[in-house]
């Protein structure tokens, strides 16, 4: 038996596990809940892998495609600076008129 403290973290991982498999069906709202309490009750690694020991292992989760660099920005970054290049413009031609 491990006597090792189970953390805060190790107890969310298990609940992200817990709840892949009631999203493939493999576990009821009501059995989900009642392994959730278990968990939030778990002191050990031990107590947690009960939560889990007679489920699948899962396979990785799938890694999230890299985020498409943000274009959009660049193109409101490019129109503020000429917006404040043609403010400056009118500042000095106005300056100049006066």
């Amino acid at each position: 038996m491990t006597s090792v403290r189970a953390s805060d973290e190790d107890r969310q991982r298990v609940i992200g596990v817990l709840q892949r498999h009631t999203e493939a069906g493999r576990l009821t709202l009501d059995e989900f809940s009642d392994r959730v309490g278990t968990v939030y009750a778990a002191t050990t690694l031990d107590d947690l892998r009960a939560a889990i020991v007679d489920l699948p292992a899962l396979a990785a989760a799938p890694a999230a495609p890299p985020s498409p660099e943000p274009a959009g920005d660049r193109h409101l970054l490019l129109i503020f600076a000429i917006a404040i290049a043609v403010v400056a413009a009118f500042a000095v031609v106005y300056t100049l008129i006066k």
